[in-house]
């Protein structure tokens, strides 16, 4: 008998951790840490707004694992010296009416702009290319004790997002990261246990996840966003992501968000998508039909869905069990409120043009325009559709100068 899925269908992931609907609040960057890099009321005041909205699972931003290694100025960080009060108030507000909050949990490796630190660190000592030498130093490579430091530090990270209140975690392994960065045959050139073949260049990603799942214990989910491939010459592949894939199913991974691309090729945010994606609205679904094939693990896939209808389709096709979004509840919170209530429900996002070529270069619209919106939804007002990117360019300069448009991504 063939079961009818939407939307607002409930799910039971293995665990029996029930999610209320299927969909899923992807990560974005948020900049809303404070100089401690503890979580601001303001972020309460934000995930509180979508956990009214309907949404029935969230990932956090990025929360970084290790405070001498960030991504952005604003970034919050999750450790020892962490105040856990903040923290709780946080993943409390963010849990309310029965939503599913995961800590996303993230390293940047050598993806951290160089006016915030002068030698980042990465698997092998190469710097990122397609113009982004600029913005980003030479990396050097980790030795094996800072390795095993790092792993323990999100196995830290993971126990304590447990103890505050979140109800799982994920491990960012995509978009160009640490995790990412081992992955990849590109950017991971060691000749030692780390290196080399793809059985180990995937021992990072399993041993920061049985080292979490030793500190949370069985029944807490842990979930991975995970590159279907880097789109980038010598990068990671497909088949590659699938050899993973299969490998952490096996681990017993409880939840895979799909993704793509990193810096130096963004495919998560639509980057040379093909029309045949657009019609269908979700970014990577073609890859997660293949992988429905290989696994029974829950999947996500996150990118481009705008309507109730699209989103349906995805869930019906059988190839995922969650419809990511991320961009579209930057403008409207209470989207999957709207969406399971309304079945021609559809939402356009404007493209994001100051109408000079030069400034929207540099301007980073698609990160800085609905930081903005973030930013006005943290303070209690309702997003603005229609804000101007020159207002949005003006403010971003006058608050942190130039480096506020270095090239960054969630």
């Amino acid at each position: 008998m063939t079961t009818s899925v939407d939307i607002s269908t409930a799910f039971t992931l293995k665990n029996s951790v029930m999610i209320k609907n299927r969909t899923f609040k992807s990560a974005m960057s948020e900049q809303l840490g404070n100089k401690q890099h503890n979580p601001t009321d303001g972020l309460t005041n934000l995930y509180k707004l979508w956990a009214e909205g309907g949404i029935g699972i969230m990932m956090s931003g990025n929360i970084m694992i290790d405070r001498t290694a960030l991504g952005e100025p604003k970034n919050v960080v999750l450790d020892e010296a962490s105040d856990l009060q903040a923290f709780k108030k946080w993943a409390r507000a963010g849990s309310l009416h029965n939503t599913q909050f995961w800590a996303q949990l993230n390293h940047p490796g050598k993806q951290i702009p160089n006016f915030m630190t002068k030698e980042p660190v990465a698997p092998s000592a190469i710097q990122l290319e397609n113009g982004l030498e600029l913005g980003f130093n030479k990396p050097r490579a980790l030795t094996e004790s800072e390795i095993q430091g790092i792993i323990g530090k999100f196995a830290t990270a993971a126990r304590l997002a447990k103890e505050v209140g979140f109800t799982g975690v994920q491990i960012h392994g995509a978009h160009g990261y640490l995790v990412s960065q081992f992955l990849s045959s590109r950017h991971n050139q060691r000749s030692d246990q780390w290196g080399g073949s793809l059985e180990n260049r995937m021992r990072f990603v399993k041993a920061v996840y049985e080292a979490m799942r030793a500190e949370v214990g069985a029944d807490y989910p842990i979930g991975i966003k995970l590159n279907s491939a880097d789109f980038m010459r010598g990068g990671f592949t497909e088949e590659e992501s699938m050899t993973v894939v299969v490998e952490l199913a096996k681990a017993g991974i409880d939840l895979i968000e799909v993704s793509g691309g990193t810096y130096e090729s963004p495919a998560m945010v639509g980057h040379k998508r093909k029309q045949s994606t657009v019609q269908r609205e979700a970014y990577f679904l073609d890859y997660a039909e293949k992988v429905r094939n290989l696994i029974d693990t829950p999947l996500v896939v996150t990118g481009g869905f705008r309507s109730t209808k699209g989103m349906n389709d995805a869930l019906a096709s059988g190839a995922c069990d969650f419809v990511g979004l991320a961009r579209p509840l930057a403008v409207v919170p209470d989207m999957p409120a709207k969406a399971m209530n309304n079945v021609a429900y559809k939402i356009n996002l404007k493209p994001l043009t100051t109408g000079v070529k030069l400034v929207d270069k540099i301007a980073t619209l698609d990160i800085t325009w609905y930081e903005a919106q973030m930013a006005r939804m943290a303070q209690r007002k309702a997003p603005k559709p229609n804000l101007s990117e020159w207002m949005t360019f003006a403010k971003t300069l006058g608050n942190a100068g130039l480096y506020a448009f270095r090239k960054r991504r969630a």
